[in-house]
């Protein structure tokens, strides 16, 4: 019950500065049509509805099933295999990842269909799970985060100067579209749990530092795609 209250509690205090700023323009610059007002509220509504029942699933299920994933992959022994399921698993909860399906229906519509939607969130999906793998590695043979993210980013920006310009931007909204309430709880929780078996508990912040590497793949991805497009 108090998970119910404080996920409740966090979501309206979420909206609510949002909500009360587009309603204060309405009555003071916008006057959009009633309708229009009218379906922002019920929208707001849905969207507040909708939250609840959203995070109130990520804290029941996605965050302890994650972590005793993470937990349990170490405990058979086998790195490739850890490895293989970090892929895996980075590909199919980036596919599930709102975020990255209204950028892909956006990108849809603005690019007439030149760039489809499901060839962009493959690209992202496919970035995504091969860093998630990256920063299993990292976890099994404690290599440092800073050396991953140095090297990952000079590959971005080496990469960038080849890639025709409009993909460019496209490529750093993909790598900020996967911290999504999809991605993020899942991918944090399988580095912990990863980590915490590997490492023990006082070393589970190594589990830390999956979500900036996972962002990587996604602008790499883009970026090729921009050059084959392109």
């Amino acid at each position: 019950m108090d998970d119910i209250k404080d996920t409740i509690k966090e979501v309206v205090l979420a909206i609510i500065p949002l909500s009360a700023v587009i309603i204060l323009l309405q009555f003071t610059f916008i006057g959009m049509p009633m309708d229009v007002f009218m379906q922002f509220l019920i929208g707001v509504a849905m969207v507040s509805i909708g939250l609840i029942l959203f995070l109130l699933g990520v804290n029941l299920g996605f965050l302890p099933v994650g972590e005793m994933i993470g937990s349990a992959l170490p405990k058979i022994g086998k790195a490739w295999l850890v490895v293989l399921a970090g892929i895996i698993l980075g590909f199919v909860v980036t596919v599930a990842e709102p975020d990255v399906r209204v950028l892909a229906l956006q990108i849809d519509v603005v690019s007439n269909g030149e760039v489809p939607g499901h060839i962009l969130i493959t690209a992202v999906a496919l970035g995504v799970a091969v860093f998630v793998g990256l920063a299993m590695l990292r976890t099994i043979f404690n290599i440092p985060l800073g050396y991953l993210l140095v090297g990952g980013y000079t590959l971005v920006f080496l990469l960038a100067a080849f890639t025709p310009r409009q993909f460019v931007p496209i490529s750093f909204d993909s790598g900020g579209v996967t911290t999504g309430p999809m991605t993020v709880p899942f991918i944090l929780a399988l580095g912990v749990g990863v980590a915490s078996v590997l490492r023990g508990k006082s070393a589970s912040s190594d589990g830390f530092g999956l979500v900036a590497l996972a962002s990587i793949g996604p602008i790499l991805a883009v970026l090729l795609l921009g050059v084959v497009y392109g």
